[in-house]
């Protein structure tokens, strides 16, 4: 028979028992206000019935027992009957001398509290309709041991008194401020708004900041984005199904009401919920940030998907502190780890954790024991504390020679984009000159706008211009008229500026514009003038957001871990290592808006997110705009860079067939790329003749179509109009040739970046010659752009090298921490089963950048000496592969992984194992003959081939042609096709098997991981390209290529050291940046907030002692989260912090 809680002698005013069907629940007894008398009859009876069951269960209760502790439950019947409450006070049951009474809703609404039942201990808590004011008085008259204290709940509801209580107890909050609004007269507040930050009570907040009702009870919670990001706001509600949040385009703050505002946390998109049961006791569970996309993840059985998380030592200190001062024993409150730090930023009072039989346990044995340990001795009850031994946690080790994944670090390139474009203009109208002095021009002598105020003041004077040549006919002004109508043409073009997509640089010239390029007029003025350069394009097309996020869910397939359903998707193994946080991840991005929105669509489906960009952008990337981590000033080209430039356009403008002799100048390395390309000119200026000639066709037949009413208002992909593409097209038309007859080399890359977007997303127009004019520009492209990064082996590692040691850094950086695990977000090791070392985790740094920084790190890869290739033959057979890619085009990836082998010696070499990994990034369009073959993805070791030919194959292609499938016996290096066959029905990704455990040698099994489409089953071809926007296909990209897999992490640590360290003008430069960062220590940071530096948090204590002060003890609040937004100070050599 089941125990039960009404026994006898169990004080007085109980009510009758609740009898449920099911016997193994025990039956609480429900009190009631009723008379004793009135229920005489019943009550007899029940005891009578209670006596028997005991006697059934035993003789050893002779006597009867001691007088019993009652526990009252007061609270509204949603919360006294929901599960976790039924689950908990059942087993507070199983304590001999504990009974229950759940008081009655309608008792607790209607009768006055000398009615309520008796009892010796109280459960209650406020909740929507709960009349804390009866419970209070209850208290008062009764005098029950209350196990949450009733008058603090008061304070709980209102958020500035939580935040004054964790203010004094010294406890972590974000940086807040309370604007208070007297509801008869709203206007009359401290707040003023503009456009990117509020300023509350005389303190700013940037944005992204947090608004966030006074009532706790209100759970509209708005989060602003900057516009930098894209604008809107985020609003959180209570989840209503499936939704937590929405994004809305608003972006003004709430105009009624009281609220606080305060700074966002930059999270890594999880939020961890701790819920105490006592000051001892706290269970903590991490859950998807409602902020991201709104989306509450629910598994098979619809709950919402929680995970276990470990808490620190801090962190424990903060829910004991919490606990206390607001003497609630049950509390839970919200934890935001942000920068190292853990800050509370929410309190809610009573509440249980839902669904984990564990915390159930754990909190009827707290319960219990302190009601006994309380309550005991006055009731002459024995009763002593039970020591139990702790439960020891069973973790699987590893075994065999499997290794464990413990780093990924990929450079990528950003997504398919709008063609860029640039138009220069000498500016003298004092208005100008006026807007330039505003924005601190004259300190530097240039200006970046970017913020949608500065280019609406950039517009202002654009119209004014134009208004007054119109009445004045000034001749002052005429020359530019056609460059100011462009200038408001571009500026208008979206109807609003979301300031990702144009930017206005001045540049003061103290005697005017030296006369360059064909664009300029002669003007014979003197005196200063401004150049005013205005950018736009360059954005990520719809195309670029679809092969970013595929890519990110390809990805997810190199992670251990994926079997399992995690909501029916691949790669749940990364999916359950980042929102346990053992998946320590950081994503980087340059300060352009379509890389920003790259590495944010990537994350999107890196982590299976869903909906707008913007909230994940600001949440989830980080700008680096840090010393030329990933950014490259472009108009600052190094001397090397300027040589080899000069000797470039020599060699191309030569009137002559290529000789032996020109084939030596330019293709010294003997590139099979660069040759085919020689080949396919053979004479440069004819080419350029061509290729000139062509444009001029190309440019008549748009005209024509726009003098054809059926045709001239057709919309082009991505809402550009025949009108914009002919400007496109005219201009390059005008710069190519120049006055003196000969051609600007420079504009080649444009050239070819114009028709290969055209080809690929306007193909519908059919223009005629655009594909011979396709080829033409793509052979004189891939001369010119690889050999603007250097011609011989020496130049391309010279001006590698002035790009990209910072970023070498910081790779050699992220490998090196790896092996020193910090002791943060570690899993409870009893919920990793299934994962092999579940107290380590994984890091992976993702940099995304533009093609310079992908051109110089695969040259430092390829001339820095890493590998001799005539000693090994996978380097060799690895460069003459990438010596016959032509082209990186977006979405190139370099990938290094590192793995380690924990039967090693943890001093040796063979412990960390180094591969590295490379694609060429989208298919071009007519790829598919001339495609260098790599060796696949992770094959084989050689000398194990032969002994097992197919022991990491996992090409299960029956789902889309059984026919097709190889047979099995061929050596794994020849099976091109792909694991992820795209599923034509929905677009989504099917993953097969995940690797097989069983390793070779090197412990490296082969498969293929991106979504390619299969070189030799051409059939597959329409599957892959995923319309979009009408008429514009999506390429696929190709797979990950193995470039080397059996390195040893001291050796690419060896090369690192030694190619930074060869760079002795970059060092110099890494010198001044330190100096200056450590005169002013002032990083700065667009959003994060500036974290307290506390000892623990500090990276100083984090430092091997070999590693040179340089990789920096700076407060992770360095780099900051998001947004291409210019940082708020003017020196640009500080925010240089690799923070972690």
């Amino acid at each position: 028979m089941s125990e039960t809680c009404d026994r006898p002698g169990a004080g007085p005013g109980l009510g009758e028992g609740q009898g449920r069907g099911d016997i193994n629940v025990p039956r609480f007894v429900v009190g009631c206000g009723d008379d004793e008398q009135d229920m005489g009859q019943m009550e007899a009876g029940m005891r009578n019935e209670m006596y028997r069951e005991e006697e059934m269960e035993g003789d050893e209760d002779e006597s009867p027992p001691e007088r019993q502790i009652v526990v009252g439950i007061c609270a509204m019947m949603k919360k006294s009957k929901s599960k976790p409450m039924t689950e908990i006070l059942e087993r507070l049951c199983k304590f001999d001398y504990i009974c229950m009474v759940i008081f009655p809703e309608e008792v607790i609404l209607e009768e006055p509290v000398e009615k309520w039942p008796l009892c010796d201990c109280l459960i209650s808590f406020h909740s929507k309709g709960f009349p804390l004011d009866k419970a209070v008085e209850y208290a008062k008259l009764r005098n029950p041991l209350l196990i949450n204290d009733l008058n603090m709940q008061y304070f709980i509801q209102d958020r500035r008194e939580v935040y004054r209580i964790l203010q004094e107890e010294g406890i972590d909050l974000p940086r807040y401020a309370v604007l208070n609004r007297d509801p008869d007269n709203p206007e009359e507040c401290n707040l003023v708004e503009a456009e990117d930050h509020v300023e509350v009570n005389g303190e700013v907040f940037p944005k992204p900041f947090v608004e966030k009702p006074v009532c706790a009870e209100d759970h509209n919670v708005y989060i602003y984005y900057p516009t930098s990001a894209g604008g809107g706001s985020q609003r959180l509600f209570r989840k209503i199904g499936s939704r937590s949040s929405v994004y809305s385009p608003e972006s003004s703050v709430r105009k009624t009401g009281s609220y606080i505002y305060e700074e966002f946390m930059p999270t890594d998109g999880t939020d961890v919920k701790v819920y105490t049961v006592g000051p001892d006791y706290a269970h903590a569970e991490a859950r998807k940030s409602p902020a991201l996309d709104g989306k509450v993840e629910r598994d098979s059985e619809g709950k919402e998907i929680r995970y276990p998380v470990m808490l620190t030592a801090m962190e424990k200190l903060v829910a004991r502190k919490v606990c206390l001062a607001f003497k609630q024993t049950v509390c839970g409150f919200d934890l935001l780890r942000a920068n190292g730090h853990s800050y509370v930023c929410d309190v809610n009072g009573f509440s249980f954790v839902k669904n984990s039989m564990k915390y159930y346990d754990d909190c009827a044995k707290v319960l219990g024991n302190m009601v006994m340990r309380e309550l005991a001795p006055q009731f002459h009850i024995p009763w002593s504390i039970p020591m139990e031994a702790e439960d020891i946690p069973i973790v699987p080790t590893t075994s065999g020679t499997m290794m464990e994944l413990r780093c990924v670090i990929a450079i990528i390139r950003h997504g398919d984009r709008t063609p860029k474009q640039k138009m220069k203009m000498e500016v003298r109208h004092p208005l100008f000159f006026e807007l330039f002095e505003k924005y601190g021009g004259y300190k530097s002598g240039k200006l970046k706008l970017k913020k949608p105020k500065q280019l609406q003041e950039v517009l202002d004077i654009a119209r004014l211009l134009l208004v007054e040549l119109v009445e004045h006919n000034d001749c002052e002004i005429e020359e530019k008229k056609s460059k100011l109508e462009q200038l408001k043409t571009v500026l208008e073009m979206y109807g609003h500026f979301s300031g990702i997509n144009r930017k206005v640089q001045l540049t003061y010239l103290r005697n005017g514009q030296p006369k360059a390029s064909s664009e300029e007029e002669d003007s014979k003025k003197d005196g200063p003038s401004l150049l005013l350069v205005l950018k736009w394009g360059g954005e990520l097309t719809p195309a670029g957001r679809v092969q970013a996020e595929e890519l990110g869910r390809a990805f997810r397939c190199m992670y251990p871990g994926g079997q399992g359903d995690y909501a029916g998707f691949p790669g749940c193994g990364l999916l359950r290592l980042h929102s346990t946080y053992r998946h320590d991840l950081k994503i980087y991005a340059s300060d352009e808006g379509r890389v920003q929105m790259t590495a944010a669509a990537f994350a999107k489906g890196l982590l299976a997110l869903e909906g707008e960009l913007t909230p994940i952008l600001v949440q989830m990337v980080k700008s680096a705009n840090m010393n030329g981590l990933l950014d490259s000033d472009s108009d600052s080209l190094t001397d090397c860079q300027q040589k080899v430039k000069a000797r470039l356009h020599e060699i191309m403008q030569k009137g002559q067939e290529f000789t032996q002799d020109d084939y030596q100048k330019l293709a010294p390395t003997g590139s099979p790329s660069l040759v085919n390309s020689m080949k396919v000119i053979q004479d440069p200026v004819k080419t350029c003749d061509k290729v000139y000639a062509l444009i001029q066709s190309l440019n008549s037949q748009i005209r024509k179509r726009l003098e054809d009413p059926k045709s001239a208002d057709l919309q082009l992909y991505h809402s550009e109009t025949l009108e914009l593409m002919l400007q496109r097209w005219s201009k390059l038309e005008r710069d190519f040739r120049m006055k003196n007859g000969r051609y600007d080399i420079s504009k080649i890359p444009d050239i070819y970046d114009c028709i290969k977007y055209d080809s690929q997303h306007n193909a519908s127009l059919g223009l005629e010659d655009t594909l011979e004019l396709f080829r033409l520009s793509r052979a004189l492209a891939d001369i010119v752009i690889p050999q603007e990064y250097g011609i011989t082996k020496d130049e391309k590692l010279d001006i590698a090298q002035a790009y990209c040691v910072p970023l070498m850094k910081k790779i050699q950086l992220d490998l090196q921490r790896t092996h020193e695990d910090e002791a943060v977000n570690k899993l409870h090791p009893l919920y990793s089963r299934g994962v092999m070392s579940p107290g380590r985790h994984v890091r992976t740094r993702l940099y995304f950048t533009s093609e310079s920084h992908v051109h110089s790190l695969l040259s430092v890869f390829r001339y820095g000496g890493l590998l001799d290739d005539e000693k090994d033959q996978q380097w060799k057979q690895a460069m003459d592969y990438l010596s016959a890619v032509n082209e990186l085009n977006y979405m190139t990836q370099i990938v290094i992984m590192l793995y380690e082998d924990n039967n090693k010696e943890p001093s040796s070499e063979e412990r960390f194992h180094v591969e590295l990994h490379f694609s060429p990034g989208v298919k071009g369009c007519e790829d598919e003959e001339n495609v260098p073959l790599g060796f696949g993805f992770r094959p084989a070791s050689s000398e194990n081939q032969d002994k097992k030919p197919n022991q990491g194959s996992m090409e299960d292609l029956s789902q889309d042609q059984p026919d097709q499938a190889l047979p099995l016996s061929e050596p794994i290096n020849i099976q091109r096709r792909s694991p992820m066959i795209r599923n034509r029905k929905t677009g989504s990704m099917e993953v097969l098997s995940e690797t097989s455990p069983t390793q070779s040698s090197k412990g490296c099994t082969s498969h293929r991981l991106f979504p390619s489409c299969s070189r030799q089953s051409p059939e597959i071809k329409p599957a892959s390209g995923l319309g979009f926007e009408g008429c514009s296909m999506v390429p696929s990209i190709y797979p990950l290529e193995t470039l080397h897999n059996s390195l040893s992490l001291k050796q690419v640590d060896e090369f690192l050291n030694t190619v930074c360290a060869s760079s002795s003008e970059a060092h110099a430069k890494t010198m001044k940046a330190l100096s200056s960062l450590f005169d002013s220590q002032s990083q700065t940071s667009l959003y994060s907030p500036q974290p307290p530096l506390s000892s623990s948090g500090s990276e100083a204590s984090l430092r091997p002692p070999s590693q040179p002060l340089w990789h920096g003890s700076i407060p992770s609040s360095a780099v900051s989260s998001a947004g291409p937004s210019s940082p708020i100070t003017e020196s640009s050599g500080l925010n240089f912090s690799f923070s972690e």
